[in-house]
């Protein structure tokens, strides 16, 4: 088990209530500081200077998001208005490899594809992200209530990251050492947006085992969309994040294993995928805003045992009962991982009854070593 308890914490900028009620921006990114960190330190430029670069960016833009929670954000007028009910309204942004947001409009809703594949990588995720939450939950944009959906990609140079920033998405296009164009897997994309469902819901605190849930939840709703995407079972899926994100150099198959949390990678250079599986290995540090993508592995991988279990499309049945509790209005922001476990026990009885899903939540939680009450 790891203390950590003589490394500083660095917050994300995340979920909380700001002082007129509404809910707080959140940054979040998809590599973690930690991450990052590590790359910093290595002895090849090639390697340490982008990751350096991307830590610097990403301090000042959840700094930004810092200031904008407490000025407010400038009206914007070049955005797209919200769309009909039922249909996207997706635009994605060039920013040409500067840090200007959105940047300059290379794709609209019902344009036909060009050139630039990370450009329609970016519109196609944007798309099966707003039609999953659409067609199998009801749920009309990341807000509920057609939200506009914009992304901006290539963003800065050798840019190692993706992250909501409370109002869009953003994608660096990798420094191709460690990691490629950050729009190849729509998982991330879907994890990335899932943040914005969050934050418009459950508003989860980015902190600890709440903050771990917040993570959770953009791990399971991206592993759902790509799934959908592919039209595959639970059985069949790879329960993978950021497949195909790391670059040839790198010993690994992802960013995190929902499936075998901790296995992910193991690498001299990106060192080991810290995530534990069960509660035994509950890591405790003060770095990664307290473990928050580190310790999501353990309720991914109930949700992972609980999907699994149930078979079919894991969306149909375990996606429904984590997207009830995420929704239900009982979920506090500072939840813990025994008050989450505990809500998809009353969710699943409440949809489903005394059945098979009821007991395949239960058990899941029991493997992990999370109580229910």
């Amino acid at each position: 088990m790891v203390t950590g308890s003589d490394m500083p914490v660095t917050r994300c900028d995340g979920s909380g209530m700001t002082t007129n009620g509404g809910h707080r921006p959140v940054f979040c990114t998809i590599v973690p500081p930690h991450v990052l960190d590590r790359l910093s330190q290595a002895e090849d430029p090639l390697v340490h200077g982008p990751a350096r670069r991307t830590l610097r960016r990403d301090a000042y833009e959840r700094t930004q998001r810092r200031l904008t929670t407490v000025v407010g954000a400038p009206a914007v007028t070049t955005r797209a208005t919200a769309a009909e009910p039922g249909t996207p309204q997706r635009t994605v942004y060039d920013a040409e490899h500067g840090t200007d947001l959105p940047g300059v409009k290379a794709r609209g809703e019902g344009e036909e594809p060009g050139q630039d594949a990370t450009v329609n990588r970016a519109y196609a995720g944007l798309g099966a992200t707003f039609e999953l939450f659409l067609k199998e939950f009801g749920r009309d944009s990341i807000d509920g209530s057609g939200l506009p959906l914009d992304a901006t990609v290539h963003y800065d140079r050798d840019y190692n990251n993706a992250f909501w920033n409370g109002e869009q998405m953003v994608f660096g296009d990798g420094d191709g050492e460690i990691f490629l164009d950050f729009t190849v897997a729509v998982d991330v994309i879907g994890h990335e947006l899932a943040h914005g469902v969050t934050q418009y819901t459950a508003n989860l605190d980015y902190f600890g085992q709440s903050g771990a849930l917040n993570e959770s939840v953009s791990d399971v709703f991206g592993a759902l969309i790509k799934q959908y995407t592919l039209g595959q079972t639970a059985e069949e899926a790879d329960w993978l994040i950021g497949a195909g994100l790391l670059a040839p150099r790198v010993t690994g198959v992802a960013l995190r294993s929902m499936k075998e949390p901790g296995t992910a990678y193991d690498d001299d250079v990106l060192g080991k995928d810290p995530q534990p599986a069960t509660m035994d290995d509950y890591v405790r540090t003060g770095r990664d805003n307290g473990g928050v993508h580190i310790n999501s592995g353990i309720p991914n991988h109930a949700f992972h045992l609980a999907a699994t279990t149930l078979g079919g499309h894991a969306w149909e049945r375990a996606g429904q009962i984590w997207y009830d509790v995420l929704t239900g209005g009982e979920l506090d922001q500072d939840a813990q991982f025994t008050d989450f476990a505990t809500l998809t026990v009353k969710a699943a009885r409440a949809r489903y009854g005394e059945g098979a899903e009821l007991n395949a939540v239960t058990k899941a939680w029991e493997r992990v070593g999370v109580r229910t009450l």
